[in-house]
C-alpha cells in the first residue's frame, strides 16, 4: 500500500531548480544586507578546518532566538522560541561547560578538532553566553511588552488595585505561604544545599545596630507551585508574590532586602557501567549523586547586594566569570506555557493526517503485506503506530514484540500495549535505555511496570546507549512466521511526535525482518549479526557511510553523477567531517541539511567548495535523518537514528535502514527538495563560520502541513 497522497506528488526533481533559487538569494541578500539578521560565527581558529563545536551550538540558538525576534511568528510562540532558548542554554551549562570545566579540572592539555584548548574554548563560552543571556532576556522583555498591549499583561504587584492585592494576599497564605521554608544562615545554620535550576530569594535581616545583616535564603517553589500567577487581568510572577509578602516568614525581623537568584550545577555524571553488578541500582545511585553536582553558573538580578553576591561566590565556588547579573525575569524555560489562550496569538490548531492503516477487514498486517507504510510525523500522526502495536498486542496470531525504547514520555498507550501482550502470554522484549539523559528515572519506572506485566527487560550492552528507534513484530501466518518491522529516526513518544519532524516506516519486507531479528539476537544475547540492509552502529554504520562516499568519489571521477544529500541533527564527527572534505576535493557535490551543530567548514577553496549547508528551524523541531546518495544515476535513501557524531557511530546503538520502494523513495527526494528551497526558516552556513539568513517566505513546514507541492 502507497500512503504517499495524490497530492503530495513526490518528485526527484529540485523545487523551481534551488541552485538557480538559491544564486538569486544570494544577490537580494547581498542588496540587502543591513536587513538581514546574522547570528555568531562559529570561527574561533580561523587557520582550522574545523569550526568549534560550543560555539557552532550557541550559534543554533541564536537562531533559535532569532524565531523569538520574528514579528511573522504569533505573539506567544514567540514567547516560546525565548523559553525554549533558555532552555537550552540551561542544558548547554549543565552539560556541554561543566564538561569543559571537567577537562580543565582533569589538566587537559590536548586542543580539540579546531585546535583550541579547553581553556581557551571556555574562555569564549562565558564572553559569547554573557551576551546570549543578555539577549534572550530582552527579547523576552520585548515580547512581554507587546503581549501587554494585546491584553496579556506581566504586571508588578504594585500596580494591583486594592481590592486585586487583598485576593492576592488570600491566595499567598492559602495557597504559597505554606509551602515555603525560610533557612537562615548563622554558626548554627550551615549554608543551605541550592539545587539544579532552582529559583532562590535572597534575603538581608537586619541585625543589631552596625553588625552585618543576616542572610536568609528562600526558595522559590517552581514546579510545586506554577511560576504564574493570575490575579484579575495581570500575571504575576511567583517570586515577585513571595518577595512581596516575605515579612510574613520573618515576624519580628526587619527585612532589609530581597533579591532572586538562580543556579546552575553539573549534571554531566557518567555511569561506571562496567564495575556494575545491577545496572538499575547503580543508576539510581548516580542519579542521587548528580543532584550534587558542583556549581557551573550563578544568576541574579542586578542590583544584588555585595554581602549576598560574595556569600554565594565563595559557597558555590564560582568564577566572577560564571555569575549573570541580568534585569530579569530568571529561569525564561518557566514562561513555556502561560496560563492563556489566545488562538489569535498562537500558531493555528493542527491536525496530523491519520490514515486508516487498518481500513482493510484483515486489519494492519493485510495491509503493510500489501506494501511499506511511510509516515512523515507530524504530518502523518503517530496514532498509526501505536495503532500497530496495539493490533499486535491484541492480535492472537502475534507471537511476539521486541521494541527498543529511549525516550517515551508518559503516554499510557505505549506501555500499555506491551503490557497487554506480556499479560496475554506472548514473547515481550523492550530494550529500555536507562542512560537516556534527564530520563533516567521515567525509564526506571517504564522498566519496573513492563517486569511486573512479565516483560523481558533489557538494558542494552555495556559502554554503548540503545538510540536506535525499531520494533519487530512475529506473527504466525499461512505458510508460517512472518515479520513485521517498524524503524523510526524519532523516539516513541507520542508527545514529542507532535512537535518534532521525524520519519517512520512499516514493513513486512521479509529480509528487512531478518535483518531485525538478527539486531535483537545481537542486544539481547550478543550473538554475531549480519545484515543485509541495515547500517548498525556501532558495528556498520561508520564504514557504511564511508563506502557510500567513496562509491560518489570514484562515480565523480568517472564521469558518472555523484553527489550527495544529507539531513541529520548535528555533524561534528572528524573522520565524517574528513570523508565529506575528500569527496568534495573529488568532485562530489554535497548538499546538507543539518539544524543544530556543524562543525564542517563548507565552501572553503581547495577543500569543501563542492558542500552546502543550510540549517532549517520552524514551528517543528527538525529531528528526521535522510542520507540519500547519487550511486552513479540510481539514486539510493536511507534514513535513520544516527547523526553524524562520534558518540551516534562509535557509543550507541544505532539503526539505518534504506528506502526500498521506488515511490517511497521519491517520497524521500520530494522532503529533501522541498526543505531545501525553504526560505521560512533556513540559514545558510558561510565559509567564514557565519550563519546568514535566506530571504523570502516559502516555508517546507508549511507545505507539507497543506500536503501540496511550493508553487
Amino acid at each position: 500500500m502507497n500512503t504517499v497522497s495524490e497530492d503530495l506528488s513526490p518528485t526527484t526533481a529540485a523545487v523551481n531548480n534551488p541552485t538557480a533559487k538559491k544564486s538569486a538569494q544570494k544577490g537580494a541578500r547581498s542588496a540587502n544586507a543591513e536587513a538581514q539578521p546574522h547570528t555568531q560565527t562559529t570561527v574561533a581558529n580561523p587557520e582550522s578546518r574545523f569550526l568549534n563545536r560550543e560555539l557552532s551550538w550557541l550559534a543554533f540558538n541564536e537562531r533559535v532566538l532569532n524565531e523569538a525576534r520574528d514579528e511573522r511568528n504569533p505573539l506567544l510562540e514567540r514567547l516560546k522560541y525565548a523559553a525554549i532558548c533558555g532552555s537550552n542554554l540551561d542544558e548547554f551549562f549543565m552539560v556541554r561547560v561543566a564538561g569543559i570545566h571537567r577537562q580543565i579540572a582533569a589538566g587537559v592539555q590536548t586542543p580539540g578538532p579546531d585546535g583550541l584548548l579547553p581553556r581557551e574554548t571556555l574562555k569564549l563560552v562565558r564572553e559569547r553566553t554573557h551576551v546570549m543571556l543578555r539577549d534572550i532576556e530582552k527579547a523576552t522583555q520585548h515580547i512581554l511588552k507587546e503581549l501587554a498591549a494585546q491584553g496579556v499583561k506581566m504586571g508588578q504587584v504594585s500596580s494591583l488595585s486594592k481590592s486585586e492585592r487583598a485576593q492576592l494576599r488570600e491566595h499567598y497564605l492559602a495557597q504559597i505561604q505554606p509551602v515555603l521554608t525560610p533557612l537562615i544562615v548563622d554558626p548554627s545554620h550551615p549554608f543551605p544545599y541550592m539545587s539544579n535550576l532552582s529559583l532562590n530569594l535572597g534575603v538581608l535581616l537586619k541585625t543589631k545596630k552596625g553588625e552585618t545583616p543576616d542572610f536568609a535564603r528562600v526558595k522559590v517553589p517552581v514546579g510545586v507551585l506554577p511560576r504564574v500567577v493570575a490575579v484579575g487581568d495581570q500575571l504575576l510572577l511567583l517570586e515577585d508574590v513571595i518577595a512581596e509578602f516575605i515579612g510574613d516568614l520573618f515576624k519580628g525581623r526587619k527585612v532589609l532586602s530581597c533579591h532572586v537568584f538562580r543556579v546552575t550545577r553539573n549534571t554531566d555524571y557518567e555511569f561506571e557501567e562496567e564495575e556494575a553488578e545491577d545496572l538499575l541500582a547503580t543508576i539510581e545511585d548516580g542519579l542521587r549523586r548528580r543532584r550534587f553536582g558542583s556549581a557551573v553558573r550563578l544568576e541574579m538580578v542586578e542590583g544584588m547586594p555585595q554581602e549576598i553576591l560574595g556569600l554565594l561566590q565563595e559557597k558555590l565556588r564560582l568564577n566572577p566569570a560564571d555569575i549573570f547579573l541580568l534585569q530579569g525575569p530568571l529561569g525564561t524555560a518557566d514562561l513555556m506555557g502561560l496560563p492563556v489562550k489566545r488562538p489569535d496569538l498562537s500558531f493555528p490548531d493542527f491536525t496530523p493526517a491519520a490514515s486508516d492503516l487498518d481500513e482493510d477487514e484483515n486489519g494492519i498486517f493485510e495491509t503493510l503485506r500489501q506494501g511499506d507504510v511511510v509516515l512523515h510525523h507530524p504530518y502523518d500522526s503517530f496514532v498509526n503506530v501505536l495503532n500497530f502495536l496495539e493490533e499486535a498486542a491484541q492480535d492472537p496470531q502475534v507471537l511476539a514484540i521486541k521494541q527498543t525504547l529511549y525516550r517515551t514520555g508518559d503516554d499510557p498507550r505505549l506501555l500499555g500495549a506491551l503490557r497487554t501482550a506480556a499479560e496475554k502470554g506472548k514473547q515481550v522484549v523492550a530494550m529500555i535505555e536507562l542512560k537516556a539523559r534527564f530520563d533516567e528515572q521515567r525509564n526506571i519506572s517504564s522498566a519496573r511496570k513492563l517486569e511486573r506485566a512479565g516483560a523481558h527487560v533489557v538494558y542494552g550492552i555495556t559502554g554503548l546507549k540503545t538510540h536506535a528507534k525499531v520494533t519487530l513484530v512475529v506473527r504466525r501466518e499461512e505458510g508460517g512466521l512472518r515479520r513485521y518491522v517498524h524503524i523510526g529516526t524519532g523516539n516513541y513518544n507520542p508527545k514529542t511526535a507532535r512537535l518534532y519532524t521525524d520519519l517512520s516506516v512499516l514493513s513486512a519486507d521479509a529480509e528487512l525482518g531478518a535483518d531485525v531479528g538478527e539486531l535483537f539476537n545481537h542486544l539481547t544475547g550478543y550473538a554475531e549479526a549480519e545484515y543485509s540492509h541495515l547500517l548498525v552502529a556501532p558495528d556498520t554504520a561508520r564504514s557504511g557511510f564511508e563506502a557510500l562516499l567513496e562509491r560518489e568519489m570514484e562515480n565523480a571521477q568517472a564521469g558518472r553523477e555523484a553527489w550527495a544529500r544529507l539531513k541529520f541533527n548535528s555533524l561534528t564527527d572528524p573522520g565524517m567531517i574528513e570523508a565529506l572534505y575528500r569527496a568534495s576535493q573529488a568532485g562530489v557535490k554535497i548538499d546538507m541539511v543539518i539544524r543544530g551543530v556543524c562543525c564542517l567548514r563548507p565552501g572553503v577553496p581547495g577543500l569543501s567548495e563542492n558542500i552546502r549547508v543550510h540549517s532549517l528551524l520552524g514551528r517543528y523541531l527538525e529531528h528526521a535523518r535522510i542520507y540519500a546518495f547519487a550511486n552513479g544515476g540510481q539514486p539510493e535513501a536511507y534514513f535513520g537514528s544516527a547523526d553524524w557524531m562520534s558518540r551516534n557511530l562509535d557509543r550507541r546503538v544505532e539503526v539505518i535502514a534504506p528506502v526500498l520502494d521506488d515511490t517511497h523513495r521519491a517520497h524521500f527526494f520530494h522532503i529533501l527538495d522541498t526543505e531545501w528551497a525553504d526560505e521560512r526558516g533556513s540559514w545558510e552556513l558561510e565559509a567564514s563560520g557565519e550563519y546568514v539568513k535566506v530571504a523570502g517566505d516559502l516555508s517546507a513546514q508549511t507545505i507539507f502541513a497543506e500536503r501540496r507541492l511550493p508553487a
